[in-house]
């Protein structure tokens, strides 16, 4: 019997799993617009996207507020659910090609940001979606893992052996436990994350397989792009890797969106954020048009039988993230 794997993001869905601001207290003066990103979000992967949204909303004001942006627009599902934040590509259990969900424990990007019923969202997603869950009794975020479909899995030192998430692994270790919970057959390592990523450098923000053998990073935007050298060290290090098959990566560069503030210094922007939907590819964007417009160019030419859609993220990464971290996909 082989051994069930993650299915790559751009294989058919199901659904797609996304989540909805619903916390005044965590989103204060930017709610309302993050609400509303949310739900032109929610539009465009009910539309041209041609999913099933499940939009998990959490108390009455959110429902609320959820119904009067969509106006019953049709493939759009109201889910109530108990949840902390909308990461669901974190909190969320991680589907795989057997049919069953694989959930983690959370513990607030390394104690963090621990909030009432984010260690909760896997079961919830799993049961509603009817999928049996299997629970595993480590820490780690959706996020931190990046799949081509065939057994090859990326991600980053900083974060997956980072003490605060499950002291004392290495390597070695976390390769056994990602062959037995995830199916990977081969783990490729990145050192750092971006600068100021208070998920300690998740991969979702720097690379992602675009198809099998093909891997995409950032290439620096602008003089003040505080991530350039980092992005040039990523892509030499992806040229040098095989995938579980044996065969050299393709890497391919995507514009960033270069200087992006943040509360503290840059923020943790990237146009590597996107999700991939069964018809669109949805790009997050920020302030500089120029910036975005090249990167869902970049994007376009990298899924040429999908439509790459930019759309704005602004208030969405105030809360740190962007479409990738706030969407999970149910497999077909």
């Amino acid at each position: 019997m082989s051994t069930p794997l993650v299915p790559a993001e751009w294989s058919p869905h199901r659904a797609m799993w996304l989540g909805f601001p619903s916390h005044a207290d965590l989103w204060r003066e930017d709610l309302d617009q993050a609400q509303d990103e949310v739900v032109t979000l929610a539009r465009a992967l009910a539309g041209p996207g041609e999913e099933r949204v499940r939009l998990m909303v959490c108390g009455d004001e959110a429902e609320a507020a959820a119904r009067a942006r969509l106006d019953g627009m049709a493939g759009i599902e109201i889910v109530r659910a108990l949840f902390g934040d909308i990461w669901l590509r974190d909190t969320g259990p991680i589907f795989r090609d057997d049919g069953r969900a694989a959930g983690f424990r959370f513990n607030g990007w390394g104690g963090k940001y621990e909030l009432e019923g984010d260690d909760q969202v896997a079961a919830q997603i799993a049961a509603a979606s009817g999928a049996p869950l299997d629970a595993n009794a480590f820490v780690l975020e959706g996020g931190a893992v990046e799949h081509d479909g065939l057994g090859t899995l990326l991600t980053t030192t900083q974060c997956l052996l980072n003490p605060n998430r499950n002291p004392g692994w290495t390597q070695e270790a976390a390769e056994v436990a990602l062959a037995a919970s995830l199916g990977a057959r081969k783990v490729l390592w990145l050192g750092d994350g971006l600068r100021n990523d208070h998920t300690d450098g998740h991969v979702d923000n720097l690379a992602r397989f675009v198809a099998p053998g093909v891997v995409a990073c950032p290439i620096a935007w602008g003089r003040a792009d505080p991530n350039a050298r980092l992005y040039d060290d990523t892509a030499r290090a992806l040229a040098g890797m095989t995938d579980a098959r044996g065969g050299q990566l393709q890497v391919m560069r995507i514009p960033s969106p270069g200087w992006i503030d943040g509360d503290d210094g840059p923020a943790p922007a990237s146009h590597m954020n996107f999700i991939v939907a069964n018809g669109a590819v949805i790009v997050p964007l920020y302030d500089d048009a120029r910036a975005g417009a090249f990167a869902v160019d970049a994007v376009q030419s990298l899924f040429p039988e999908r439509k790459a859609i930019g759309l704005p993220s602004r208030a969405i990464l105030t809360g740190g993230g962007a479409f990738h971290c706030i969407t999970q996909q149910e497999p077909a």
